[in-house]
């Protein structure tokens, strides 16, 4: 079984010491789980940044998870796969009619593009593994900026809130925009909300229902895509960096979701969830204890669908894209987050599973180590250089700090 250290705990905790100290980020945790529980977790700083009345950030603190729900929203379709309502080739207009006839375009960084028709069914296969072409929109000035069809509040009204969604998306387009032919390579972008729609027309809950019944309340998580007054209460506010290199807080400085619990109506499985920290590894622990075939009370997967999790589902072209866009070469997809095919020195091992979100949180789940590990912060704009840096080097501390067994649990 993987521990740490004493000398390798001391060396962590005297780490995260000395950087909230320098203030150089806002307030952040870090958790570390081997297989049978929590083996660390620390952090500090203040929940509003440089506000020491606002209280400390805690393991139990709650963050914004934003593309950290996509893992969620995996789950979700991986669970109705299993119950047999769904199969990996279901078309998704099966289910959403603005699926029939979707059209590649040219150029995903404008609607004045030209566009040929698509010839491949897209299916909940190319969703789980972001083969569908569905892009985020490239916005050359504002690169860090979350897309319309995130930050819309109007579509919370509408009468049909996930067609209303998808026709965001679509514009003045005379159909649903693809990058390339599903299934031919990667792109980041709306799939996971795709997923999370799909989730509901097939069970005829919502994603929050869903995720309830086989995700949150098995493992009890208090995880929501509702910032209900509990869980904002506990809520570690978003900080914005300037050009200047400082910390300010958060003054609406970018457009976000929707936030007020009480108008939500589309649960965005790419971007929507809120959880702690501790919550969140809780589900990471759940994964890792699946896979190494450990006997586990109320599993929300079988063991053969999480061991799809861990195995590549990307074409050769597919794996070089994902890898381009994270500067990370040997990256892979599976199911439901992206597979290093190869060590990272003095970091996560070959066979680990991981992703983040926009505003700084991040998780990996690493198999030989036997390790799973979160790391929550709120900086925007997204890849914050600072915060980026500090989870690299505390990432290389963590592994330096580690006893494991042969197995790595």
């Amino acid at each position: 079984m993987t521990t740490l250290s004493f000398s390798g705990e001391r060396a962590l905790n005297n780490f995260i010491k000395e950087t909230v100290e320098a203030k150089k980020i806002p307030g952040f945790v870090f958790g570390v789980s081997n297989i049978d529980g929590e083996i660390f977790f620390q952090g500090g700083g203040t929940n509003v940044v440089n506000d020491p009345a606002s209280g400390e950030v805690n393991p139990d603190s709650v963050f914004w998870l934003c593309s950290q729900t996509k893992l969620i929203a995996a789950l979700a379709a991986l669970k109705l796969v299993e119950q047999g309502k769904i199969s990996f080739d279901t078309p998704l207009s099966d289910y959403l009619p603005e699926f029939r006839d979707p059209i590649i375009v040219d150029d995903t960084s404008t609607q004045k593009t030209t566009f040929r028709p698509a010839e491949t069914v897209l299916t909940l296969k190319h969703v789980l593994n972001f083969s569908s072409g569905l892009f985020y929109p490239v916005v050359r000035e504002h690169p860090d900026y979350l897309p319309d069809a995130y930050t819309s509040k109007e579509i919370h009204g509408t009468q049909d809130p996930i067609s209303s969604f998808l026709q965001v998306i679509i514009g003045d387009l005379p159909a649903l925009p693809l990058k390339f032919e599903p299934g031919t390579d990667f792109v980041y972008g709306f799939s996971s909300d795709v997923l999370g729609f799909i989730v509901e027309k097939v069970s005829g809950k919502s994603l929050e229902e869903f995720c309830k019944e086989y995700i949150f309340g098995p493992l009890g998580m208090e995880s929501s895509f509702y910032l209900t007054p509990a869980l904002k209460r506990r809520l570690v506010a978003l900080t914005f960096r300037g050009e200047d290199g400082a910390l300010n807080p958060w003054a609406n400085q970018r457009k976000i979701i929707e936030q007020d619990f009480e108008k939500v109506s589309v649960h965005m499985g790419g971007v929507g969830m809120y959880s702690s920290m501790r919550d969140y590894l809780k589900l990471l622990r759940h994964i890792l204890q699946i896979n190494a075939g450990r006997p586990v009370v109320n599993p929300i997967l079988k063991e053969e669908t999480v061991h799809q999790i861990f195995e590549p589902a990307l074409t050769e072209k597919g794996a070089k894209s994902l890898s381009e866009l994270i500067s990370f070469p040997g990256t892979q997809w599976g199911t439901a987050g992206a597979i290093c095919t190869q060590d990272w020195p003095q970091h996560r091992r070959k066979g680990s599973v991981f992703w983040s979100g926009w505003a700084g949180t991040s998780h990996f789940i690493d198999p030989t180590s036997g390790i799973a590990v979160v790391f929550g912060v709120q900086v925007v704009p997204a890849i914050d250089p600072e915060a980026a840096q500090f989870s690299s080097n505390l990432e290389a501390v963590l592994y330096s700090a580690l006893n494991t067994g042969s197995d790595g649990l």
